[in-house]
């Protein structure tokens, strides 16, 4: 089987791969015909991944992609397959992990050569055309391969079968399980803790990346034990980059990592999964500090995400690109000719709280930040502030906006749905918890025949859905849940994990696989252990399965719970930084706190102290005074007594005696 010798890209539901649609190149989506088509005329595959706001991908797509001669070289010797790593994460991660295999430094654009029927055998990244930066020219690499494949085809092969068999084995391997034990979360912590840069936040080195995963083992060692240094290394990662010009000053929002030690030169592209974290993050912030700083970043950033990111579904975009104009950060920089053309005699005031900075190496226009000594100043001066920053909004609001990749993403929708919620709670906004159900109703919304979509593009819709996405909308359905009092988001929460039981549960009920079990085209069914910029699929699947037990007070859930997080475990023993959302989903398994609270919600006073001590450990359930139907069960079966306010805080099967003021709820909280 053939497909026909033209690129194939212009129907598919992914701006990436539309932006691809234009090339020279005969590419394919990655698709059963296409691996079949390799089959058939014998050819190598050669895989290009990427993502939309990737500005290397941009680079190689303009340099070679674009270019005649170079598409000439790549249809005739190979069935060329173009990939958005964010539609098929579990193609990416797969041929990643064989690149990591070879000695390769991982990264995008991933460039990979395979067998026809779909085994890596060589790779790298971005390839310039020409030879330079220490690289071979992508001709260069093409016709090397090609000679390999057709003179040495059977040493190809036997390197293709070894390669896949120790991605096998290290991605979908099956470990003996672990005994779930509080001393891993103390020593990954502790290692975490050892990488910190106490100057400058974040791990020590560049470039620096807001590694969510590894703050939140950070703060739940700080939460469970007391570990102050621990709480001291996430609040000054995130004063650090919350001054720094990852941080958009202008108009909120945080990009996906600083290419410098300091924080001060991102790669500029913002990515709907980090902003998700940096709201989480922050909430807990606030609510441990009282910093207004980390308030009114989460405020900042939630403007942006609402005027900026939520497509017409009501349903949020996954990133904005870097370039516009063919040049990275153009439209998030400026000179200080532009900043007084657009301020007048208020420039004067804006230099005195902001910095412009152009590092060594940057060659683009200065970039925006704060000094240690400004960024105080900017809080206490908040309200001065915001009618300069609203007119350098509008003046940048003229300048030609960088690309938007408006594809909805199940998973990150997720994350960003919780974050609001949660958020909406602590700050007592009812705006954002309004646009989490909306976002949720949006996702929930565009199911068939009871299954989630992964992904979404106005009427197109990318089926099946992956683990990470049932997993997230379980955790969001939850926290809605807490943010509302709505059992239907209970009910959605158990269909959501239903839905992973048919089909990702491994035959031995042990655990799930990132990728249905009717998903024909993938090489290998993987785990989904390993962390990227978000946790990964089995630590969000132990974190769903433990909050809904809390939650419902499930027992057959949480003995599943249990078993899928012993399993887990004994796989992340062998890499326990690469797998840092599963120990702290771990830890959450070993101590779940749930919260009870019997409130007159006319009049509350205990609901709000819980609303501002946010904990991801915990659970929340609120019961109206005098309510007698639908009560929640305390661990043992028993039920709250209902006639005046009070709250029990239990851990696992056990609850302390019940408090019944605000100021003893405020004190119990801040002990946990």
């Amino acid at each position: 089987m053939t497909l026909p010798a033209q690129n194939l890209l212009a129907e598919e539901a992914s701006p990436y791969l539309q932006q691809h649609s234009g090339n020279p190149v005969h590419w394919r989506p990655w698709s059963p015909a296409a691996l079949a088509e390799a089959k058939a005329l014998e050819r190598p595959i050669l895989l290009s991944v990427g993502y939309a706001a990737c500005h290397w991908c941009h680079v190689m797509a303009h340099e070679s992609f674009e270019n005649d001669d170079v598409a000439a070289v790549m249809n005739r010797l190979f069935v060329n397959i173009k990939v958005d790593r964010e539609e098929r994460p579990d193609i990416d991660q797969i041929y990643m992990a064989a690149l990591s295999s070879m000695g390769e430094q991982g990264g995008w654009p991933l460039t990979m050569f395979l067998t026809p029927d779909g085994k890596p055998f060589w790779g790298g990244t971005y390839f310039p055309r020409e030879a330079r930066y220490g690289r071979p020219g992508f001709v260069q690499v093409l016709e090397a391969v090609d000679k390999a494949w057709r003179e040495k085809r059977q040493g190809v092969g036997q390197s293709a079968d070894g390669l896949t068999a120790h991605v096998e084995a290290r991605l979908a391997s099956i470990h003996r399980k672990a005994v779930l034990d509080r001393d891993t979360l103390t020593k990954l912590a502790n290692g975490i803790d050892g990488m910190i840069d106490r100057d400058l936040g974040g791990l020590r080195g560049a470039p620096k990346f807001p590694n969510a995963p590894f703050m939140q083992s950070l703060w739940l060692s700080w939460l469970r034990d007391g570990t102050a240094s621990h709480r001291d290394a996430v609040l000054l990662s995130l004063e650090k980059m919350l001054a720094g010009g990852i941080y958009d000053h202008i108009g909120g929002g945080l990009s996906r990592y600083s290419t410098d030690a300091e924080w001060l030169v991102p790669h500029f592209e913002k990515m709907l999964y980090d902003n998700a974290q940096l709201v989480r993050l922050c909430n807990w912030a606030y609510a441990a500090t009282d910093n207004e700083l980390f308030r009114l970043r989460i405020e900042e950033t939630v403007t942006w995400l609402l005027r900026e990111m939520r497509v017409e579904s009501g349903a949020f975009a996954a990133s904005l690109d870097a370039d516009s104009q063919g040049e990275e950060g153009l439209f998030y920089t400026w000179t200080r000719d532009e900043i007084e053309a657009a301020l007048g005699d208020k420039s004067s005031l804006f230099f005195k709280h902001f910095t412009l900075s152009s590092p060594h190496g940057w060659e683009g226009k200065p970039i925006i930040h704060r000094t240690e000594t400004q960024q105080p100043q900017n809080v206490a001066h908040r309200e001065q502030l915001v009618p300069l920053k609203e007119k350098l909004l509008a003046a940048r609001e003229q300048r030609i906006r960088p690309g938007r990749d408006g594809k909805a993403l199940t998973d990150w929708n997720g994350l960003m749905i919780a974050a609001l919620a949660e958020a909406g709670r602590s700050l007592g906004r009812a705006d954002l918890i309004e646009a989490a159900e909306a976002a949720f109703a949006a996702i929930a919304g565009a199911g068939r025949d009871n299954r989630l979509p992964h992904s979404m593009l106005g009427a197109k819709k990318l089926f099946p859905a992956l683990s990470s996405d049932y997993a997230a909308m379980a955790n969001a359905a939850v926290s809605l849940f807490e943010a509302t009092g709505r059992s239907s988001y209970a009910d959605r929460a158990s269909q959501f994990l239903e839905q992973l039981d048919l089909w990702h549960q491994d035959s031995d009920k042990t655990g799930y696989y990132l990728t249905a079990s009717d998903s024909t085209d993938v090489p290998i069914r993987i785990r989904g252990d390993v962390d990227e910029a978000i946790p990964s699929a089995t630590g969000q699947i132990i974190e769903a399965m433990v909050r809904l037990s809390s939650l419902s007070g499930d027992l057959d859930l949480w003995e599943k719970a249990w078993t899928v997080a012993e399993h887990a475990a004994g796989r992340a023993e062998h890499q326990p930084y690469g797998q840092a959302g599963i120990v702290n989903a771990c830890a959450l398994a070993l101590e779940p706190l749930k919260l009870v609270i019997v409130d007159d919600l006319a009049n509350p006073q205990l609901v709000p102290v819980a609303n501002r001590n946010p904990d991801p450990r915990r659970v929340d359930i609120v019961v109206p005074v005098g309510a007698a139907t639908n009560l929640p069960a305390l661990p043992g079966g028993v039920l709250p007594p209902t006639d005046k306010p009070g709250a029990w805080l239990c851990t696992g099967q056990v609850c302390l005696p019940v408090v019944t003021s605000a100021e003893e709820l405020e004190r119990l909280l801040h002990r946990q």
